[in-house]
């Protein structure tokens, strides 16, 4: 599992010209799956997730998550996380989940989110989404599951 987690002042997905989700302060979480992704490794990033401390305290020092600055999260599946561009200039996304699989992990992990008292607004999976934010610092950060 792959995420792109990006700390925004306010952020929305848009599909067929209608607002699906938006959220004020929080991540805008971009979710690539693969086929050999668990409940476990789903867990494990939700939990890091909820704990990453991105946000600025009193001092300005990074040391908040969002529970500490009433944030929430937009959820967009994003299956282009996993392009692989070693050959030639047009990307292979056969690393990316299949669709049944990554639908179902995907779902699951907005559902962990969730558990841990996350507000979370979604995209919808597979769908054409216009996706807007406000990035907050610039503060973009990747995780892989390989890699926690």
């Amino acid at each position: 599992m792959k995420t792109v987690i990006q700390r925004v002042t306010e952020a929305s997905v848009t599909i067929d010209g209608k607002v699906h989700g938006q959220i004020g302060t929080g991540f805008l979480v971009l979710v690539g799956i693969c086929d050999s992704d668990t409940d476990a490794q789903i867990n494990k990033m939700a939990a890091k997730i909820a704990g990453m401390r991105i946000f600025e305290d009193e001092a300005g020092k990074m040391n908040l998550s969002l529970d500490k600055v009433n944030g929430s999260v937009l959820s967009i599946s994003q299956f282009t996380l996993y392009a692989d561009c070693k050959k030639g200039n047009r990307p292979s996304f056969d690393k990316a989940g299949k669709p049944e699989h990554a639908k179902k992990m995907y779902l699951a992990f907005n559902e962990a989110l969730r558990a841990r008292g996350i507000h979370v607004e979604e995209g919808i999976f597979a769908a054409d989404m216009k996706v807007r934010l406000l990035n907050d610092g610039p503060v973009t950060i990747c995780l892989d599951t390989d890699e926690l």
